[in-house]
């Protein structure tokens, strides 16, 4: 029995033929959103399986927590698609499908013989999500990838860290993840523009393109001046002050976006006269003053702590936040307000916490607590028996598309 969640995608079948983080964690947020998600795996099962964390049960029984993060609510039946059984059961599945993702470096679902150009005439209704590290096309296409490598290649760790500092991969997965994103976007357009055309597409997303897509700032500063950016540390590149900042013993982010808002920092720093100082008086100055303010403002913070701070700086309105740790983080009010931190109950290792959904829908619930993560080839029989009962017929003689 499904273990989907009630949502705008409920009724949708979706095949997770992904592995690894990025095509995994678009098939997630299909699941969050009430999709039914049946992840296919290889015999030996998603090499994440194997990657820690690990939480050990009571029990003495240990899983990925990072696994288990990213493929919780779906089902998992493990499929050879090289051998001829596995593929009848594989293209069972696929006549009933309404989304297949799979995040295969290019040509490998070509040489499996379920590339695009075969199922779009197969099935005409099913929307094909590739997530890949370099897409379909270009001179990269058949290149493997990894995030720490579009994280290079895309620009995103030449503009991370500290000045004159190493080479800084961004402390998250952003380049799976924006892949991850970027796909789940471009799979709910594939489906909006099914409910109008009765076609099924392709949808090709390139990890390498999406770390293209979020350099907003960093394009527009090398096109309009021509000069190649480079790390700031925790600043922003246009804006002051929008910057970590040090008090009396660690750290705050401030973050005023204007001339009003750095009005108010000045009054609650006890330095009303900065606003009038040529050197601060327009954001322009304070970026060409920008080592001067932040040494006039650090000097001022010293004198207080970095709670005493912030709760000055928000009376008055100002932007501002402490540094979180994780452990921070999992205890704010405001994330458990959010549902941000639910649990999952694992048969094995018992409750385990993990991200919620950021996406909050008024028409649906947003359940605290969230299904399982499925066993390696957990649901085979469940599945199999599914698709004897409502199609006894062999594979190929499968010709119309049935809801399963």
């Amino acid at each position: 029995m499904s273990n989907a969640a009630k949502g705008p995608f409920s009724g949708l079948l979706v095949l997770d033929l992904t592995r690894v983080l990025a095509g995994p964690y678009a098939a997630l947020m299909l699941a969050e959103l009430g999709a039914r998600v049946i992840k296919i795996e290889p015999p030996e099962g998603d090499d994440a399986r194997r990657y820690g964390p690990f939480i050990t049960g009571d029990n003495g029984a240990a899983k990925s927590g990072y696994f288990m993060s990213i493929n919780r609510g779906k089902e998992s039946i493990a499929l050879d698609l090289k051998n001829n059984e596995d593929r009848r059961i594989f293209e069972a599945l696929l006549v009933r499908a309404d989304v297949l993702i799979e995040n295969y470096r290019g040509g490998t679902m070509e040489k499996l013989g379920y590339g695009w150009d075969v199922l779009k005439d197969k099935h005409p209704r099913l929307i094909y999500a590739a997530v890949s590290g370099f897409g379909h096309t270009g001179p990269y296409a058949a290149r493997p990838a990894y995030d720490m490598v579009v994280q290079a290649m895309g620009g995103i760790m030449s503009l991370t860290g500290h000045p004159g500092g190493p080479p800084t991969r961004v402390g998250t997965s952003v380049g799976d993840l924006t892949a991850a994103l970027f796909g789940t976007v471009g799979i709910a357009s594939a489906l909006y523009d099914r409910e109008k055309t009765g076609r099924g597409q392709k949808v090709d997303v390139g990890m390498l393109d999406c770390q293209v897509a979020i350099l907003e700032n960093a394009i527009a500063r090398y096109v309009a001046t021509g000069e190649v950016p480079g790390p700031m540390g925790a600043r922003h590149p246009s804006i002051a002050p929008f910057a970590a900042f040090k008090t009396r013993h660690d750290y705050i982010v401030i973050a005023a976006g204007n001339d009003a808002l750095f009005a108010r920092v000045a009054k609650v720093l006890g330095h009303d006269e900065w606003p009038r100082d040529a050197r601060f008086a327009t954001n322009f100055a304070r970026i060409e003053h920008l080592d001067a303010l932040h040494a006039e403002m650090e000097a001022a913070l010293a004198a207080r702590s970095s709670k005493k701070w912030l709760a000055l700086l928000e009376a008055e309105g100002v932007p501002c936040a402490p540094i979180n740790d994780i452990a921070a983080v999992m205890a704010d009010p405001q994330v458990h307000a959010r549902n941000m931190i639910v649990t999952a109950a694992d048969p094995d290792v018992g409750p385990v916490r993990m991200q919620g959904n950021p996406i909050k829908l008024s028409a649906y619930d947003d359940p605290s607590t969230r299904p399982p993560t499925p066993g390696l080839d957990g649901d085979r029989a469940a599945i199999l028996k599914e698709l004897e009962l409502e199609n006894p017929l062999p594979a190929e003689a499968l010709s119309s598309r049935s809801e399963l």
